[in-house]
């Protein structure tokens, strides 16, 4: 048996990504040659020519670049591979990476007994992975497989081989993992007897960016010889993914004379491609401007950044000589570092001048003029100002005071909301005949505080000039309300009292007449000249119209103005108390059985509508007997109560008892009711007051209602 000759796994990186026109068919960009083989020599030496590579883009390969896997290489703008210092191992494989605007392609170059080393090809695409695991000795020979994202039919396509350089006969490849039994399933597969893998659809990068992939080798009934061993597959990433804006809407805010260079806000977009690769490398700028003027470049974008900053002067900057203080930026980002060959995405800038307080604001005029009548209240007069501030803010909004002039408090000042002027109110009713006119010192100033080198001026203050118009004014009584106490019952035509009004309009010589507005017991008279109030019935303090015995009544006071001005007095009227009324009782019917062993009638109670110490206590007495042997009996309970009870029991009939009660009034009043008593039959705990004709109530019933109005007392 011959010595094993080291194979391995040539990948073809062949996908290409074309940015050709129809007219370039004929050419096909890349390398011309995709892999190399050479012997792995003693040394590489230092600016010694290895080999030469050919690529085209088919478009004169402008800004051609190249990458190699290994850092001590390096390829020369002919397309000579040298060494950058001397050096002996530098693994199984370089790869060449050639790069213009228009096109890409990878060349392998196959050391032939070179040693391996891990990760080379992992630094030329920036990929990350974990520390390398040293390999064993094996016989399955397998190197990761490259291939660009959305290449094109047909498929399925080789994209690489796998060799086992001691594989016995009749065993066969397997190759498992996600992308062939795992999902997403089917999309890899390998030649069971070649090795050769293949792929059998276009990836996506953005999807899935490399797949972990196992190779081993198996016999005739499934069972694994050698390995599983790795295989990685690495998709390259190919600029299809535009930038976007992700985060809008994008609105920013500066002050206005904001210092050249002032940062208003930053605008990033999002690139899903490979962020390692010029691909996701974006560049900012700003495609149009609107409005345009004063100046078409009223701002500047970091093409890297993305940070939008001012670029003119202060003075260039004022709100309130700007056409719009608004303008709207179209911010384009492109990838491919900004390359007229990178993808571009769009998105809108609103950016607001805000505005500060630079301008106070001022008066219309110096002077106001306002007429008012005297005793009327409200606005009087609107006081304008002008102030060029925006009027959405604080900085235009305005704040009155009155600074002289309103010793009284009789004016109040404030703003209106939506017209931003000042109005004047009389909150405390003038006086004709105390001041005639009034004149007020007023200012203006902002809700926000001015910019430091903005002060209000004298055009921040205005003079107003009231005057006061003369009116008829009520004649007014004094005082007001009037009181008199008086005993109820005097005399028809008694005097009360004489009421007093006077002429509020003191500069005007008018008379005053009275009369009675409002006596709702029509009690009253008044002298219509000199304003003597007397009576002209009795005075009632149980009188309905009288409360908590206070009698009320208006009367008017009229001038001789024209028109004539009326006012209106009132006069309270206390009454005091005299015994004029008798006292009553209650109840008036009681029943008691004929058989009662209980011979209590009934309770009587007695009410007087006089005051203390016309009232209680009341003394109760029976006026005469009905019944020859006297068989009634009334005993006092308290000052206001009385027992009725029978001596004996009585047949069933209707009996009248005469029930005199007598107050404590000096003199006493005393007042006589009669009290009906049914007596009736009560058996087998039924009433029967039928042949008496009396109310059914039963004397227990009575009795218990009479308890009843005693314990409320």
């Amino acid at each position: 048996m011959q010595p094993a000759t080291p194979l391995v796994l040539c990948v073809l990186l062949s996908q290409v990504l074309l940015l050709t026109s129809a007219e370039d068919l004929d050419c096909t960009p890349g390398f011309q040659q995709k892999v190399f083989h050479i012997d792995q020599p003693a040394e590489f030496i230092e600016d010694q020519a290895i080999l030469n590579l050919t690529f085209s883009d088919c478009k004169g390969n402008d800004k051609l670049h190249y990458e190699v896997s290994s850092p001590y290489f390096r390829v020369n703008t002919d397309g000579s591979l040298v060494a950058l210092r001397n050096i002996t191992a530098v693994g199984k494989t370089l790869f060449v990476h050639a790069r213009t605007p228009h096109a890409e392609d990878m060349a392998e170059l196959v050391i032939v007994g070179g040693k391996d080393i891990q990760g080379s090809l992992q630094d030329i695409f920036k990929f990350a992975r974990t520390s390398p695991v040293p390999r064993q000795k094996r016989s399955i020979v397998v190197s990761p497989i490259l291939i660009p994202e959305n290449q094109r039919q047909p498929f399925p396509r080789d994209v690489g081989k796998v060799v086992d350089s001691d594989r016995p006969e009749g065993s066969k490849f397997r190759l498992t993992g996600k992308g062939v039994d795992q999902e997403p399933k089917g999309i890899f597969r390998i030649n069971e007897n070649t090795g050769s893998v293949s792929v059998t659809r276009n990836l996506d990068r953005e999807t899935i960016a490399t797949y972990q992939l196992f190779v081993e080798t198996v016999d005739v009934n499934g069972r694994t010889l050698e390995g599983p061993v790795p295989l990685e597959v690495i998709v390259i990433d190919q600029n299809d993914n535009r930038p976007i804006f992700r985060e809008g809407p994008y609105i920013g805010h500066v002050m206005e004379g904001s210092p050249t260079g002032t940062t208003v806000m930053r605008m990033t977009a999002f690139d899903a491609d490979d962020p390692a690769t010029d691909n996701a490398l974006l560049r900012y700028n700003i495609r149009q401007q609107t409005p345009d003027k004063p100046s078409p470049n009223m701002f500047y974008i970091d093409p890297e950044k993305g940070d939008i900053v001012t670029v003119v002067s202060p003075a260039l900057l004022d709100r309130e000589t700007l056409e719009n203080p608004k303008y709207e930026l179209i911010i384009e980002a492109q990838d491919m570092a900004g390359l007229d060959v990178g993808l571009t995405g769009t998105a809108t800038a609103t950016i607001m001048i805000d505005d500060k307080n630079d301008h106070s604001p001022k008066f219309t005029k110096k002077e106001f003029q306002a007429t008012v009548e005297e005793g009327a209240m409200g606005v009087i007069v609107n006081l304008t100002v002008e102030d060029k501030d925006d009027p959405t803010t604080g900085a235009w909004r305005a704040a009155y005071t009155i600074i002289n002039g309103n010793p009284g408090q009789s004016f109040e000042i404030h703003t209106n909301p939506q017209t931003n002027e000042g109005m004047l109110s009389v909150v405390k009713p003038l006086d004709y005949e105390i001041s005639a006119f009034h004149t007020l010192l007023i200012k203006v100033e902002n809700e926000d505080p001015l910019v430091p080198d903005v002060s209000y001026g004298s055009s921040s203050t205005a003079t107003v000039h009231i005057t006061v118009l003369d009116v008829n004014e009520s004649p007014v009584f004094y005082p007001d309300p009037m009181m008199v106490t008086k005993q109820e019952n005097i005399s028809v035509g008694s005097v009360l009292l004489t009421v007093n009004a006077t002429d509020p309009d003191s500069l005007q010589r008018q008379t005053i007449r009275y009369s009675v507005y409002k006596d709702p017991a029509g009690w009253l008279n008044i002298n219509p000249i000199n304003g003597t109030v007397d009576t002209t019935a009795l005075l009632d303090r149980e009188s309905p119209f009288v409360h908590n015995s206070v009698y009320t009544a208006l009367f008017l006071a009229t001038d001789s103005g024209n028109p004539p001005a009326t006012g209106t007095g009132t006069l309270l009227i206390t009454l005091e108390d005299v015994n004029d009324n008798a006292p009553f009782i209650y109840p008036t019917v009681a029943e008691v059985c004929d058989d009662a062993k209980n011979l209590s009638v009934v309770i009587l109670g007695a009410t007087d509508k006089d005051l203390h110490p016309n009232t209680d206590p009341f003394k109760f007495e029976i006026h005469k007997q009905t019944v020859p042997d006297k068989v009634w009996k009334i005993s006092k309970i308290n000052n206001t109560h009385a027992l009725v009870s029978l001596l004996q029991n009585l047949n069933k009939a209707n009996y009248h008892l005469p029930i005199m009660v007598t107050d404590s009034g000096k003199p006493p009043m005393t007042n006589i009711t009669d009290l009906r008593v049914q007596v009736c039959s009560c058996k087998n705990s039924k009433v029967d007051c039928n042949a008496a004709g009396a109310p059914h109530f039963s004397a227990a019933t009575a009795l218990l209602l009479s308890l009843f109005s005693l314990a409320r007392l």
